[in-house]
């Protein structure tokens, strides 16, 4: 292979160590799913298996999605990219929605709120009576 006549013994075990080790940054699958790719194109020895790749790409997943893409049982690479996208573009729409219905909850409750009106306020003093 190219890679071993070409790189590095230390260079190699870097790559192989930042593979074993890549997850999900934020909410920034399409980098993950880059950057998985491009090192499982050199370290391509590690996982000779596809099914052992999938499974190290799930592993790398946001917790949110992860359990999702793995009872899906993917097949392979590609399989197991294009749950992640749909499990991630659904977990955010979803998030967005909830958002917006807040927003909207709130807006509704201020909006009734400042409509309405307000009893009178009393006199904090104290009048006192005596009886004769």
């Amino acid at each position: 292979m190219i890679i071993d006549k070409y790189c590095p013994r230390g260079e190699i075990q870097k790559l192989e160590s930042e593979y074993w080790n890549l997850k999900v940054k934020g909410a920034d699958l399409l980098n993950y799913n880059h950057h998985f790719q491009e090192l499982a194109l050199m370290c391509d020895r590690m996982f000779p298996e596809e099914s052992a790749k999938v499974e190290r790409y799930i592993g790398g997943l946001l917790d949110m999605i992860h359990g999702s893409v793995k009872a899906l049982k993917p097949q392979s690479m590609q399989e197991a990219i294009e749950f992640a996208i749909e499990m991630m573009d659904k977990k955010t729409l979803t998030h967005a929605e909830r958002q917006a219905e807040h927003k909207r909850k709130f807006d509704d409750t201020s909006r009734n709120t400042q409509h309405q009106q307000q009893p009178p306020k009393r006199n904090s003093k104290c009048k006192g009576y005596h009886l004769l």
